[in-house]
């Protein structure tokens, strides 16, 4: 396979991590949650292809405020929503597209990334995967919220992240130690118009950079 790297290294990963290294008991756990995310048809009633993106602004990892606006007066964004550095699955996603970076911006593309963490957190993911492209907290999912890709997680997955040193309420505060987006990207133009979404239900599966570069292509052959 030329290309798609990334996609490679996740399904390498889900190997090692579902054959290896998960205990069946917590793999239990969690595919129960993404079954019931599957049924609940949470992707379908996300933003989609054609919707307008939800304007917003966030922090960055320095507390300085980025706007969506401001960001697509430049031209098309890539907008990444990834559940927190705590996910391996999160930062192989994200590394990616630092990855492709260059060719990413040689298309005229800015790529964001958002996340529920409290800043302090969002600077540990930046710093731990080499990200030259904002990074930004979206604190309680409010964002997500509009981008319809948030959902409540059970009980036992709050504890099971807990126990496994993931307490969510240490990486996004209160506000977010009970809810989680579900990985998505979105690509816009410069108008803010949705052009790519893909929204995952399950949290191993990601759009490779690799796809969203081929529709930016396309974008800028039909501008």
């Amino acid at each position: 396979m030329i290309g798609y790297q990334t996609t490679r290294e996740l399904n390498a990963a889900r190997a090692k991590y579902r054959g290896e290294i998960i205990p069946k008991p917590a793999l239990t756990i969690m595919d129960a949650v993404t079954s019931r995310l599957a049924a609940s048809n949470l992707a379908a009633r996300a933003h989609k292809i054609g919707d307008a993106a939800p304007d917003f602004i966030l922090p960055d990892v320095q507390g300085e405020p980025v706007r969506l606006r401001a960001l697509l007066d430049q031209g098309p964004v890539v907008v990444v929503f990834y559940r927190g550095g705590w996910c391996p699955y999160c930062n192989l996603h994200l590394r990616g597209f630092q990855r492709r970076l260059q060719e990413f911006r040689e298309l005229g593309a800015t790529v964001v990334a958002i996340s529920p963490q409290l800043p302090d957190n969002s600077l540990s993911t930046r710093e731990k995967d080499e990200l030259t492209f904002p990074v930004l907290s979206d604190v309680g999912n409010k964002v997500a919220r509009q981008f319809g890709i948030v959902f409540k997680l059970s009980d036992e997955l709050v504890e099971l992240y807990r126990k496994s040193g993931h307490a969510l309420e240490d990486f996004n505060g209160a506000d977010g130690s009970r809810e989680l987006p579900v990985p998505a990207t979105f690509l816009l133009d410069g108008e803010g118009t949705i052009r790519l979404a893909q929204v995952n239900v399950d949290y191993t599966r990601r759009i490779d950079p690799d796809d969203v570069i081929e529709v930016l292509k396309t974008m800028k052959t039909t501008v």
